[in-house]
């Protein structure tokens, strides 16, 4: 009888995959980390995940900062501060600030392999050592009988010394020189600075706080604001000048802004014109009433006002 042949498929041979990863293992003895697949396959952010494997990966005490989570990767500071709120929502960490027996306070940084695991023991058994409290002062009584059994120690041969007249020192006419901070040098604050100046640039710290100047700013934008008085501007309108449309943040000291803005000095007021006799003054005519309408106005002689006068010659050309 002949041998029965089936149509059916053949069963393809063991082997590789033909499709997805194909592992590669390797048996590792030293230098790994074994890290949970709940974990490890973590659906969301791949850096939650990777910032959870390089933790769990460092020996105890590491620091875990954003600061030096940032340096090791190459995101930033929004990034691996997400993942690190990520991983304490899902219970891989915790950071807990516990106050130590100096009264400092320390955060500890826990890390679970599996959430809501217990921590047992103290992770940092070893940690730094705290600090010895001071000794304590010795007290009186001690002291006075250590000095009455210890012999007295003889006196020292007393040395000669001369008296010396201490003189009035005089104070300096000349002002103080104070440290300038922008510059090396030494600069002196102006004592005959225009007080009027100075009023002014004091009073601008009451329309906005951040333009508080010291006495040495002060003194340098005085005679600025001084030129500026002089070409007759009002103090009111300097201020309004020097305050308004401001930066909402200061680069510099505001007493650079207030130099700037007083660099250019303006036009003076230019003088009214004066006649050069001043005791000359135009002739006014008096008032005199009309003869014919009796009617008042303004003439040097009396007579006829002017609507009269110009009916009269209506009449006579009539």
């Amino acid at each position: 009888m002949a041998n029965s042949q089936s149509n059916a498929r053949l069963r393809a041979d063991a082997g590789a995959p033909t499709s997805g990863v194909i592992h590669v293992r390797t048996r590792l003895t030293a230098d790994f980390t074994v890290i949970s697949n709940a974990l490890a396959q973590r659906r969301g952010s791949a850096v939650t995940v990777g910032v959870a494997a390089y933790i769990a990966s460092l020996p105890d005490r590491s620091s875990v900062t954003i600061t030096t989570l940032c340096a090791h990767f190459s995101e930033g500071e929004i990034l691996i501060s997400r993942a690190l709120r990520e991983l304490e929502a899902a219970g891989y960490l915790e950071r807990r600030r516990e106050r130590l027996s100096t009264g400092q306070i320390r955060t500890r940084t826990y890390f679970y392999d599996v959430p809501g695991s217990d921590p047992g023991v103290d992770p940092d058994p070893d940690g730094p050592p705290e600090p010895p409290e001071p000794p304590e002062p010795p007290r009186p009584r001690r002291q006075a009988a250590a000095a009455a059994v210890s012999p007295a120690p003889e006196p020292a041969p007393a040395e000669e010394t001369v008296a010396v007249p201490v003189q009035a020192v005089a104070e300096p006419e000349t002002p103080i020189p104070l440290a300038n901070t922008d510059t090396d040098t030494d600069t002196y604050i102006d004592t005959e600075a225009d007080p009027q100046a100075i009023a002014v640039l004091a009073a601008l710290r009451r329309i906005d706080p951040r333009l508080a100047l010291t006495a040495q700013e002060a003194a340098r934008l005085a005679p600025a604001v001084t030129r500026w008085l002089a070409a007759g501007i009002l103090p009111t309108h300097i201020t309004d000048h020097l305050t308004a449309r401001l930066p909402d943040t200061f680069l510099t000291r505001p007493a650079g802004i207030l130099a700037y803005r007083l660099k250019e000095t303006p036009l003076a007021v230019p003088a009214l014109a004066r006649s050069t006799d001043a005791s000359v003054r135009p002739a006014i005519a008096l008032m005199q009433n009309c003869d014919g309408c009796d009617r008042a106005f303004r003439a040097a002689e009396p007579g006829r006002c002017r609507d009269c006068r110009s009916g009269n010659r209506l009449r006579a050309a009539g």
